[in-house]
Order: structure tokens, then sequence, then C-alpha cells
């Protein structure tokens, strides 16, 4: 009994020297006291979307600077917006595989670059730092050149950044996820103006962001599509960032994923946009420069990522995917009255049609590859004929299938890249094509969707994490 009664009185001895111990110690004796910026946090890390500065942070890089390289594929579907390469010479595939000349990583995304005299330009999205980052590469060695970023904390929605610069008459041009838009010297990096296209013109950021890229006219303006409160398309001063002109938005459109491509429409210089709740054509020179020509509220696909296709001179093919298929559009000129028109529309599974990718008008036929609701020929590369949108002239064999992957045309090839990063190279010949080399140059590729881009004899393609420089000419 008295051994019990020690045990007790023991452990409430313990007991309490523990609470008395416990109610007099500090925890924060030890600690030294640190004031905002004390802790080096990089600067901007709190800031919230809507608090953005637009490119400012810079980074320089010790590299080595590219040789005068002529070469240029300087925006989205290269330097006559129709993803055809002009090439001065046969283009001599090269003997054996191709070679991987460099491989840089990137942030989760396809965004897809562009080469300007031997530079690669591709905007990024650093998650650790979460900041868009316009980066500039050696075309010929990979190194980085420099880097321009600023701070933009957004979520991953199947990657982050997805458009492509444009560059002209030294200035390159973005538009970051969230519709930053900045443009910088494409030479040194230096940050020359910035817009914002959410609070200037009110406008609607699409759920998987911005995908739209930038367009500059031989005038020098850089061509936007708010599709905003009061804006539906601006052109802005290349060289100071003020806007030319705007064109009020009175077919209530909002911004799609598409991007506005210039046209030859009816003998008048048109910029065509494809936008959630219709088509549009605007004035693109002249003195009704920005005008509304005409609109469509036929074609609505809720969802709309490829961009119009002009077909002939008075006719644009569309597509889009989520199974809204294709539609053909005319446009009508009596003096300065049009009118625009839907002539026939059907879905994934009857003609000709694309999810992501715009289909490349070629030698009088439509090449494209076919979206996963496309029936039994779903994602084969597939050519038509203007005149019979339902019934493929030639179609990629079974095991030739390409998923959302990018094509392009160079000297009488194409170059198909499926999304797991497997490069295909075919020779166009009247109606069909031939497959003349299959390789995967992206091992475990994932996601392979950003439009590649070519010049000097150097193909770059990249899937959701990297960014590669293939030689594919001798």
């Amino acid at each position: 009994m008295k051994k019990r009664t020690l045990v007790i009185v023991i452990a409430a001895t313990v007991y309490t020297a523990v609470l008395i111990g416990w109610h007099l110690y500090n925890p924060a004796s030890g600690l030294t006291e640190f004031h905002p910026g004390a802790d080096n946090r990089p600067p901007g890390t709190e800031r919230k979307a809507d608090d953005v500065v637009i490119g400012e942070f810079f980074m320089k890089y010790e590299a080595a600077q590219p040789a005068g390289l002529p070469g240029q594929w300087p925006s989205f579907r290269g330097p006559q917006k129709n993803n055809i390469c002009p090439t001065d010479k046969p283009l001599r595939l090269s003997e054996g595989p191709f070679r991987e000349i460099w491989s840089q990583p990137t942030g989760e995304g396809h965004a897809a670059p562009v080469v300007w005299n031997g530079r690669v330009y591709v905007l990024d999205y650093d998650e650790s730092l979460s900041s868009d980052a316009l980066r500039c590469f050696n075309l010929q060695t990979g190194e980085e050149l420099w880097r321009r970023w600023y701070r933009v904390p957004i979520k991953r929605n199947h990657g982050f950044s997805r458009t492509i610069p444009a560059v002209h008459d030294g200035r390159v041009v973005t538009i970051g996820p969230e519709g930053h838009v900045m443009c910088c010297d494409a030479l040194s990096g230096a940050l020359c103006w910035t817009l914002d296209m959410k609070k200037q013109y009110g406008a609607e950021i699409p759920f998987w962001y911005t995908g739209q890229c930038p367009y500059i006219t031989s005038l020098g303006e850089v061509i936007l599509a708010p599709a905003g409160t009061d804006v539906l398309l601006t052109a802005i001063d290349l060289q100071t960032g003020q806007p030319r002109w705007t064109t009020p938005n009175t077919p209530h459109l909002k911004m799609s994923h598409s991007s506005v491509m210039p046209m030859q429409i009816q003998g008048k210089a048109t910029l065509v946009y494809a936008g959630v709740g219709g088509v549009c054509g605007v004035s693109a020179t002249g003195g009704d420069a920005g005008r509304l020509l005409w609109s469509c509220n036929q074609w609505q696909p809720s969802v709309l990522a490829p961009s119009p296709l002009q077909i002939a001179t008075d006719r644009i093919f569309l597509v889009a995917g989520y199974g809204s298929g294709g539609a053909l559009m005319q446009v009508e000129r009596q003096g300065e009255r049009w009118t625009a028109g839907i002539l026939e529309q059907y879905k994934a599974d009857r003609g000709l049609s694309s999810e992501q990718q715009t289909p490349v008008f070629y030698q009088g036929m439509i090449i494209t590859i076919l979206p996963k609701d496309g029936g039994s020929m779903r994602e084969r590369l597939a050519i038509f004929h203007p005149s019979d949108l339902h019934r493929p002239l030639w179609n990629s064999a079974a095991d030739e299938r390409f998923g959302l992957g990018p094509y392009m045309v160079i000297d009488d090839k194409l170059f198909a890249f499926k999304e797991s990063g497997e490069l295909f190279v075919y020779e166009i010949l009247k109606d069909n094509m031939k497959l003349l080399r299959r390789q995967q140059v992206i091992e475990d590729g994932a996601d392979a969707w950003g439009p590649m881009a070519y010049a000097d004899g150097l193909l770059l393609v990249r899937d959701a994490s990297c960014v590669k420089c293939i030689k594919i000419n001798d």
C-alpha cells in the first residue's frame, strides 16, 4: 500500500513539474526577429494575379552570341501565316537518323518557339517563381542568352503557357496566359512597352488561358483581339505601344484560343478572327483600317482553338474540337456592303475537321489531322479537296495517328509530329502522300502539341517539358 502511494506521489510531482515548466517555457526565446524582406524572398512572390508588373525582372547570361544566320520563322504559322516554309533551295534530308543539336527543359506547357536571325524565342512559365518568362536562346548551341520575366500566379491547367511570340523590326512581342502583352528589344531584351488586355479592354481570358498569338503587320502594327467589353480588335504601334485604331465589339464576341489571320478577301486586306460567338472580318489597311466589314454568328463552338483558313478569295474554312466539326463560310461584297454566311456545317465524324491545329492549304489541297471524335479515321493525317469536304483523297495508315500533334510543310514535304514525340516525314504528291521517314526524337514525349518552327536547316519541336533542336537538312 505504501509503495502504491509513493508511485502516485512521484507521478503527481512529475506531472506538476512538467505543467509548470510548460507554462514558464518561452518557445520564441531562441528565435531572431526578421523584418519584411530580410528573408531574401524574391520580390513579388505574394503578388496576386491582378497585380502584375509586366516585364519587371531581367537576367542576361554569359553565352556566345549567335552567328548572323539569315533564317526566320518569326511568328505563329511562319512568315506567310500559312505554316508553309519558303525555301531557296531543295530540302535534302539528313542521311541516317536526324541528329539532336540541343535540348532545353521548360515549364509545363505548349508555347512554341520562333526564330529570328540565329535567335530562338519562347514564352515559358517558371512554376517555382510563379512567373511568365520570355527566354532567348542561341539557335546553333541552345545556350540561353537572356530572360525577361514577371510574377503572375496561376494554377496548372493542362500546362501553363501556350502562345507563340512574334518578331519584327527588332522587336519581339508575347502574350502571356493571363493576357499580359510584352514587347522587348529582340537583341538586348530591353523592355519596350506592356499592355494588360484584361485591365485595359475588359477581356475575358478563356478557361485554358490565352491561346491567341500576336500578329505584327508589315506596317509595324501589333494586332490583338481582346474581344473585351468595348473593343473587339486593336492595332498597337510596335515602336511606341500606343493604339493606332480599335474596332468596337458590336458583334459581342468573346476571346477564343484562336488567332487573328490576315487574308485578301474579295480584293480587300482583311483581318479575320473567330471568337466565341462568331466570326468577323476587319479592314486591315487604308483609310478605313479597323472598320468592322462583316460578322457571322452562325458558327459558335463553345471551345475554339484552330484559326480560320482561307481556301478561296471568298471562302473561309472553320474547324473546332469537342464535336463541333467543320464549317464552310462564304463572304460576299457589293461595293462597300459585305455579307457573310455559312454554306455548310457538319460534325467531326462527317468530314474535314481538326481539334487543335489549324489545317494547311497547300497546292489546292487541305491537309489536316482529324480529331479524336473523327470516326474511324480519328487522329490520322488526311487530305481533302475544297470541292468535297466529306471524303478524303488520302489518309495515313492505321498506325500513323498523331493525336493533337502539329504539322508543317517544308519544300514539298510534310513534317508531322506525333504528340508522343515521334517525327514523321511525308513527300507530298498530287493527291496523296508517301511516308519517307519516322523517328522518335523526344524519348517518352508527352503532349507534344506546340507548333514546330524551321530555319537554317534546323527544326524546333517541343513537348510539355522541353524544346529540342533537330538537324534535318544536310
